[in-house]
C-alpha cells in the first residue's frame, strides 16, 4: 500500500479552529500590551478568569455566527463577515461584564486597541486556515465501491458536507452488463486498477457503497479482505454518511432497519428526561414572559398588515401519534386554505407582509411556549407536522412515523440544517436529520441546537 497523505477530519477541523482563534488571539493581545500602552488585557494567576471569559465569548458567538461553518471556513469571502461579527459582539460584551472581566480603561483608545487586536488576529489565523489546512494538499482521498445506482445520491451528499472529502472515482461493484448506465460525475476504475489507484492517488480510505452485499463480485470481494487484512481503512457508507451529514440515510435502509436505529439512550434517561423537562418549563416561563411584553408590537403589526385574528390554532401531531392543536401568530391571509390542506411554499402568496416578518423572525412560533408547558411540545424536537400530511407522507417515505416516538420541538436538528420543507424530497430530508436528533440525542446535541436556532434567528432564515 502506499503512504496515505496527511488529512483533517471535520471534528479535528473544527477544533484547530477554535484553538487556534484563542491561541492568536491571545498571542496578538501580548505583543499590542508590548509595543503600546496597552495594559486593559493582561495574563496572569490573578486575573485567570478574564482569559476564560475571553474565550467563552469568541466560542459562544463564533458558533452563533458561523466561524466554525467548514463550508464558510474554507473560503475567506465568506468569513470575513462572521469575524467582524464575532469580533464586534465579543468586545461589547466583554466590556459589559466588568463584574468578570477588566473595568473600562480611563483611555478609550485602549478599547480599540483590544478590538483592533481580535479581529486582525481572527483575519490572520484564517487567511492561514485557507491557503494551508483548507487547502488540497490535505484533502482526504476516497475510492467508492459500489453499485451505480447508488452513487450520484453519496457523491453529492459528501460533496455538499465537507469540501476537503475528494472522491477520486468509483469502481462499480456489480457484474457490468450491456445496458449498464454510465455516472459522469466521478471517474470510473476497472476493478483490477484497486491497488494501483490507491498507490498513485493516495487514497486514504475505500467507501463500500451498496444496498446488497451479494452483489459484489469475488474478484472485488477478494481485493477488499486483502486490503482489510493490511490494516486499510474500509468503511460502509451509511457510516460515512451519518459521521459526515450528521443524519440518518434513511432511503437506504432496507430489512435490516434494526442496524440504523440503536435510539439515545437520552430517551429512557430518567436524568436527562427530568432536566430536559425542566429546561423546558423555564424557557416556556421566560418565553411566555418575553411574548407578552412584545405582544403590542405583534398587534399593531397584525392591525395595520394581517388584518384579523392574531393568533391561530392548527391541528399537529404529537408524541405516539397523539393530536394536540398548536398555537401561532397567525401570519398568513385569513382562510388561506378554503380549498384544503396545502404545502406552504417558500415565497407564499398567502403569507402577509408582516407575516414574512414574523416567520423570518422566528416570533410566529413564541405562543408555543404555551404548548411547552402544557406538555404537548418540548423546546427541541422535530417539527409537529399536520395529521393529513402525515397520513400522506408515511404512506411514500419509509419510517415516517418514527418521528413521534419522542415529543415534537419548537424547534429541531431539521428546521436548524435545512430550509422549509415543500415537497415530498424535502421531507425525506427532514426526516434524515430528525432521526438523527433522535439517535443522538444529548444535552450537547441540544446545546447545539439552541446556538444553531439562534443564528438563524441573527440571520433571519426562518420561513
Amino acid at each position: 500500500m502506499s503512504k496515505k497523505g496527511i488529512h483533517f477530519n471535520i471534528s479535528e477541523r473544527k477544533i484547530l479552529l477554535r484553538i487556534f482563534d484563542i491561541v492568536f488571539i491571545l498571542i496578538a493581545l501580548y505583543f499590542v500590551s508590548n509595543l503600546f500602552d496597552f495594559d486593559y488585557f493582561t495574563v496572569t494567576k490573578e486575573n485567570w478568569t478574564w482569559v476564560f471569559v475571553l474565550i467563552l465569548y469568541i466560542s459562544a458567538f463564533g458558533t452563533v455566527f458561523e466561524l466554525y461553518d467548514l463550508q464558510k471556513a474554507s473560503k475567506i469571502e465568506k468569513v470575513i463577515g462572521n469575524i467582524i461579527l464575532t469580533s464586534s459582539v465579543t468586545v461589547l460584551f466583554y466590556l459589559l461584564t466588568p463584574f468578570f472581566t477588566p473595568l473600562l480603561p480611563n483611555n478609550r483608545l485602549q478599547i480599540i486597541y483590544f478590538y483592533l487586536a481580535i479581529i486582525i488576529a481572527l483575519f490572520i489565523w484564517r487567511i492561514a486556515y485557507v491557503n494551508f489546512v483548507a487547502s488540497p494538499r490535505f484533502y482526504k482521498k476516497v475510492l467508492i465501491v459500489g453499485e451505480i445506482s447508488n452513487i450520484e445520491v453519496i457523491v453529492d451528499a459528501f460533496k455538499s458536507s465537507d469540501p476537503n472529502y475528494k472522491i477520486v472515482g468509483f469502481i462499480n461493484c456489480e457484474e457490468v452488463l450491456p445496458d449498464t448506465v454510465a455516472f459522469n460525475g466521478v471517474e470510473e476504475y476497472n476493478p483490477s486498477q484497486i491497488h494501483d489507484i490507491i498507490k498513485t492517488e493516495h487514497i486514504s480510505e475505500i467507501v463500500i457503497a451498496t444496498y446488497n452485499s451479494e452483489t459484489i463480485t469475488s474478484e472485488i470481494y477478494n481485493d477488499l479482505i486483502l486490503l482489510l487484512e493490511r490494516g486499510f481503512p474500509i468503511k460502509e457508507y451509511t457510516q460515512v454518511y451519518e459521521e459526515m451529514t450528521c443524519r440518518v440515510p434513511v432511503q437506504f435502509v432496507g430489512k435490516d432497519f434494526y442496524k440504523y436505529f440503536p435510539f439515545s439512550r437520552s430517551n429512557q434517561n430518567k436524568f436527562y428526561l427530568f432536566f430536559h423537562r425542566l429546561f423546558d418549563i423555564v424557557l416556556s416561563f421566560t418565553g411566555i414572559l418575553f411574548g407578552i411584553l412584545i405582544l403590542p408590537i405583534i398587534l399593531l403589526g397584525n392591525l395595520i398588515a394581517n388584518r384579523g385574528p392574531i393568533f391561530y390554532f392548527q391541528e399537529r401531531v404529537g408524541k405516539n401519534g397523539n393530536i394536540f392543536n398548536i398555537i401561532k401568530f397567525r401570519t398568513m391571509i385569513v382562510n388561506a386554505e378554503t380549498d384544503g390542506a396545502v404545502w406552504a411554499t417558500a415565497n407564499d402568496s398567502r403569507v402577509t407582509l408582516f407575516g414574512k416578518f414574523l416567520r423570518r423572525s422566528r416570533l410566529d412560533e413564541m405562543p408555543q411556549f404555551i404548548n411547552i408547558l402544557k406538555d404537548d411540545m418540548s423546546l427541541i424536537g422535530p417539527r409537529p407536522e399536520r395529521p393529513y400530511f402525515v397520513k400522506e407522507l408515511s404512506q411514500v417515505i419509509p419510517f415516517f412515523e418514527t418521528r413521534h416516538i419522542i415529543k415534537p420541538g419548537l424547534t429541531g436538528w431539521a428546521q436548524v440544517k435545512v430550509r422549509y420543507g415543500s415537497t415530498v424530497e424535502d421531507s425525506l430530508l427532514k426526516l434524515q436529520y430528525d432521526l438523527y436528533y433522535i439517535k443522538h440525542r444529548s444535552f450537547f446535541l441540544d446545546a447545539n441546537v439552541i446556538i444553531k436556532t439562534l443564528s438563524t434567528m441573527v440571520f433571519f432564515r426562518g420561513q
